[in-house]
């Protein structure tokens, strides 16, 4: 148990909390008393899990502390994270709601990329997932997009979701990075079944 795997089971363990925060405050929002501390705290928790996902990282490439376990909690840190706020910030009345196609785009696209991977696992005994820019850029303006939607408190009095102009512009960027990442992963997956010699019919 590294330090590196410490800090990711941190922020797994904060998914709950922020979860439970950020309902609550949604709930305060639809009675028409919403609790500001409560949208403070599911804020701070994210922001702070969000910052941990490049420490352990950083402290596992420089430290020598890649383990196979942190290579299995981490994405699922990371993406339980995502989804956790794509979710609650969706179906919950903060004052600004993710449009549906969104986390449906990230779902599906995080779901295609599992699949093959097993597939790769079952038909090449082997599967390499490269890191792409497009992943990164994707999942850094996930973040950003979900975090800015929790910030915005720009209508304190009135009840449900408003509509922010630059708001959907950026979720529309995660939107469109995402889509790319995923056509990209896709293309990588068929390479490798083709050096399998699994690409025929």
């Amino acid at each position: 148990m590294t330090l590196a795997n410490q800090i990711t089971l941190a922020r797994i363990l904060a998914i709950p909390v922020f979860v439970t925060m950020a309902v609550y405050y949604g709930l305060g929002v639809q009675e028409g008393q919403p609790h500001e501390w409560q949208r403070i705290a599911a804020i701070a928790v994210f922001i702070l899990a969000a910052v941990s996902d490049g420490l352990d990282g950083y402290i596992a490439r420089h430290y020598n502390q890649r383990t196979r376990l942190g290579l299995i909690l981490d994405p699922i840190a990371d993406k339980g994270l995502l989804l956790a706020g794509l979710f609650t910030l969706t179906f919950s009345n903060w004052h600004y709601g993710f449009p549906l196609w969104f986390p449906i785009l990230v779902i599906s696209r995080d779901s295609l990329v599992v699949a093959g991977a097993l597939l790769l696992h079952f038909l090449n005994g082997k599967v390499r997932i490269r890191p792409r820019w497009t992943g990164k850029a994707a999942t850094a303006l996930q973040m950003l997009a979900i975090t800015a939607a929790m910030l915005q408190n720009d209508h304190p009095g009135q009840t449900g979701a408003t509509s922010h102009p630059w708001m959907d512009g950026l979720v529309a960027a995660a939107g469109l990075f995402t889509f790319l990442s995923g056509i990209g992963y896709v293309v990588d997956g068929i390479r490798q079944l083709q050096a399998g010699d699994h690409a025929n019919a």
